[in-house]
């Protein structure tokens, strides 16, 4: 070894714990090893997620809990922690978590996003109204349950009521690799971005500032769409 070179031994046990479980053909079709696998291996290196509690056995749930940190849920069953989730039945790509960012920076977000995008991401634009489209879906239904309910209220007005949404645009950034949720924020409030949608298959998209609602549905991610 050079000098100056760092050398870490990772015992031939969890070396092996930690393919079987990212390749064990019980845990191929629920484990989203896109998103686990980096964590997942520093969990089981640190031997913090080696107890079964399917055996019984919980006695280091709570520092492997700590160790997958905002992945907990999504990555428990690769380490064998929780039941596998079946993908096939709720694929990833269906689900997100959202949040408003306390701190936009409008001119900021749009400045990164005019022109020619930049490396690692894609800008898309779509009209405000077809972001709110699901919002005039369910105002429908709810005032087809007020003719029938009298004790059903409703807002005074839709979100549609002050703002003109015939011309405006709704613009988005998608980052092309896969990342973590935590990624995800501090790289849309890093850009400005008034929110961000975080797929649960570790797609990442940053919402400017004249979308109404929380971007698009849809996983355009290059390098993570499934």
């Amino acid at each position: 070894m050079r000098p100056g070179q760092l050398c870490v031994l990772v015992p031939a046990s969890t070396t092996l714990l930690f393919l079987l479980v990212l390749s064990g053909p019980s845990q191929t079709s629920a484990c989203n090893k896109a998103l686990c696998a980096s964590d997942v291996s520093k969990c089981l290196i640190q031997e913090l997620c080696q107890c079964r509690p399917s055996d019984g056995n919980c006695s280091c749930c709570k520092e492997c809990m700590l160790c997958l940190g905002t992945l907990w849920e999504e990555c428990c069953d690769c380490v064998g922690m929780c039941n596998p989730k079946n993908y096939s039945d709720t694929p990833a790509t269906s689900k997100s978590t959202v949040e408003e960012l306390h701190r936009p920076i409008p001119s900021l977000f749009r400045a990164l996003t005019e022109g020619d995008a930049p490396i690692n991401m894609m800008v898309v634009s779509f009209p405000v109204a077809e972001e709110l489209s699901h919002h005039e879906n369910l105002v429908s239904f709810l005032e087809t349950l007020d003719n029938q309910h009298q004790n059903i209220s409703l807002p005074a007005s839709s979100i549609h009521g002050s703002y003109d949404t015939q011309d405006n645009m709704c613009t988005v950034v998608y980052f092309d690799d896969c990342v973590s949720i935590r990624q995800c924020k501090l790289y849309c409030e890093s850009m400005g971005g008034s929110k961000y949608r975080w797929f649960h298959n570790a797609c990442c998209q940053c919402i400017g500032p004249e979308c109404l609602d929380y971007g698009s549905k849809a996983v355009k991610c290059m390098n993570c769409l499934f």
